[in-house]
């Protein structure tokens, strides 16, 4: 893949509305999300939360191991968002506004009907340098604010950028959506989502596909196989 970076060469502030620029303004969205964040991670009381749970959850056994993939998560995004940014402007802003449609969605859901999992264990099964990270994970970020899991709708979000990429290679694209899958198993395993989570995120995602790839990539395929 010879893909040519982007080229910011001259970009100041007082440029960001000119057309070559002006897909940067979309990073703003960011300040949005953290700032609902901070809401109702903060300002809504647990007790106000409603509790998620089936059945499925208590099959699930906690494992450390599947932390990687969760922690991992963080760079897999701003991975996405960097390459995109900088090798793939189309690319990027479909994803930019794919994570915005979908943060504004759970956002919504988390204010109106506030979410909680109580599914942590009281103790590891094992005491390793996993377990030592994930209790610090524990520790910061509270379990509340789950229904519906913004880790898989991401990460669903850059798997549908890159499938549509044609210039990615194919064991990019094979890895990104191995990472996916983990990703969606890794939420349960480690005890931050119920599965409720990662099932609600699918029409989150479906809503999002819908809006940024409807009328220009999925209807003309629709109207090509009706033909």
């Amino acid at each position: 893949m010879n893909r040519t970076p982007y080229d910011y060469s001259g970009f100041s502030l007082h440029r960001l509305n000119e057309p070559r620029f002006a897909h940067m303004k979309l990073l703003a969205g960011w300040i949005g999300y953290f700032a609902l964040y901070f809401i109702t991670e903060n300002l809504i009381p647990p007790e106000r939360c409603h509790e998620i749970h089936c059945a499925l959850d208590d099959l699930i056994p906690f494992h450390e191991g599947f932390l990687i993939f969760y922690a991992g998560w963080y760079l897999y995004v701003v991975g996405a968002l960097a390459y995109t940014f900088f090798y793939h402007v189309e690319g990027f802003k479909k994803l930019q506004v794919f994570i915005m449609i979908t943060q504004a969605v759970a956002m919504l859901c988390y204010i109106v009907y506030p979410s909680i999992q109580n599914l942590r264990p009281e103790q590891f099964p094992r005491q390793n340098i996993l377990t030592w990270f994930m209790g610090i994970i524990y520790a910061f970020d509270t379990p509340t604010g789950v229904f519906p899991s913004l880790h898989v709708a991401y990460s669903m979000g850059i798997v549908s950028v890159s499938l549509k990429d044609k210039e990615l290679p194919a064991g990019w694209k094979i890895f990104i959506v191995f990472f996916a899958i983990m990703v969606c198993f890794a939420v349960s395993f480690v005890k931050q989502h119920s599965a409720l989570d990662v099932i609600a995120a699918l029409p989150v995602c479906l809503l999002a596909e819908a809006l940024v790839y409807g009328k220009d990539y999925w209807l003309p395929r629709f109207r090509n196989q009706q033909a």
